[in-house]
């Protein structure tokens, strides 16, 4: 009876002995099969950058564009793009450049520089009325020596926040001598900062950019070939940009030469090309000049540029101080590639080619 109570008490340990490992191995199998859930659902959770969140709580992290994405308020400055101030300075550096047609056929460039240092921008000139919307749009304070009798009216009418180079020292705005007046008026960043702190102006940026960046890579897929623009302002100005494509910008010709930096004398690119069609006509103001007034409010004709490609665009103002919006043909805002940004506001009987 001994050996029978025996063999059964150590029969029923071995199964209790079974059972326990069977079930040790069933958690231990569970537990890996968790881990590896865990692990593939934390490699799906990636961000923008393709970097892994690992905690389905943690904040998933989006890449944002850095064009104009700073605090700062942008500063707008007045370019002087007479064949006597080339090259200039801050071309290279700029967020956006505008270039308007001005009188004698001549065109003027303005600037929007977020965040940056410069030993020397310019050479800066005189103010004309229909710039201060677009540096109104942008938010900037803008930068100018001298005005015409409207940009002086409208800049004390739309109250804008300017300074005039013509009103400080020799010291904040100065004039070099390897050009010659009146295309060889500069200053510095740091020299406009101070003045624009000194005059109580608002520093910090209030509003979103005009153009509506994007980090992702903009291909114009239905667009026709742009590997060459020409843009004819008038007889003394046309303007050409021609695409690299292993660096995928375009280099900027202005009058047949390739533009460069003043003091590095590196080349002028652009990666983005935007171009909007206005009519201008001169000014009966009775000074005989010929200075041009801008019809740019509305609805007006454009194209976008980039990678090799162009579309077709509405570029639509509401006001003078409203943003821009610029459109494709079927009413959506257009996404812009990061990066600089010339637009050309041209007469609207410019024969724009590409190739």
């Amino acid at each position: 009876m001994r050996g029978t109570r025996a063999k059964k008490e150590k029969a029923k340990g071995t199964k209790i002995f079974i059972i326990v490992l069977v079930l040790l191995i069933i958690i231990a199998g569970v537990l890996f099969a968790m881990k590896i859930m865990g692990e593939n659902k934390n490699t799906e959770l990636t961000n923008a950058n393709g970097e892994q969140v690992n905690d389905k709580n943690e904040e998933v992290k989006v890449a944002t564009p850095k064009t104009l994405a700073g605090k700062e308020r942008p500063i707008a400055v007045m370019i002087d793009n007479h064949i006597d101030a080339m090259p200039q300075a801050g071309l290279l550096e700029a967020d956006i450049v505008y270039e308007i047609i001005v009188e004698g056929g001549e065109t003027r460039l303005m600037l929007v520089l977020q965040g940056k240092d410069l030993e020397k921008v310019g050479p800066i000139r005189s103010a004309r009325h229909y710039f201060l919307d677009y540096a109104l749009e942008n938010d900037a304070i803008y930068v100018h020596y001298g005005w015409s009798p409207q940009a002086e009216s409208d800049i004390s009418t739309l109250g804008v926040n300017n300074i005039n180079g013509i009103y400080e020292s020799s010291s904040s705005f100065w004039r070099v001598s390897d050009k010659y007046a009146p295309h060889n008026a500069v200053s510095s960043i740091e020299n406009i900062s101070n003045i624009a702190d000194r005059k109580g102006y608002r520093r910090d940026y209030n509003k979103e950019p005009v153009l509506n960046y994007v980090v992702a890579e903009v291909e114009l897929e239905e667009g026709e070939i742009a590997n060459t623009v020409t843009i004819p302002y008038s007889y003394a100005n046309t303007v050409k940009y021609e695409y690299d494509a292993d660096k995928k910008e375009y280099v900027r010709y202005s009058r047949g030469k390739k533009q460069v930096d003043w003091d590095s004398e590196k080349t002028i690119t652009t990666k983005n090309i935007i171009i909007t069609k206005a009519k201008n006509s001169t000014l009966n103001d009775g000074s005989g000049k010929g200075r041009q007034t801008l019809d740019n409010i509305g609805t007006l004709d454009g194209y976008y540029i980039t990678n090799g490609k162009a579309i077709k665009i509405k570029c639509v103002k509401d006001s003078r101080s409203g943003q821009t919006v610029y459109k494709d043909l079927e009413g959506n805002e257009i996404n812009v590639n990061d990066g600089k940004t010339f637009i050309q506001i041209c007469p609207i009987d410019s024969k724009i080619t590409f190739e």
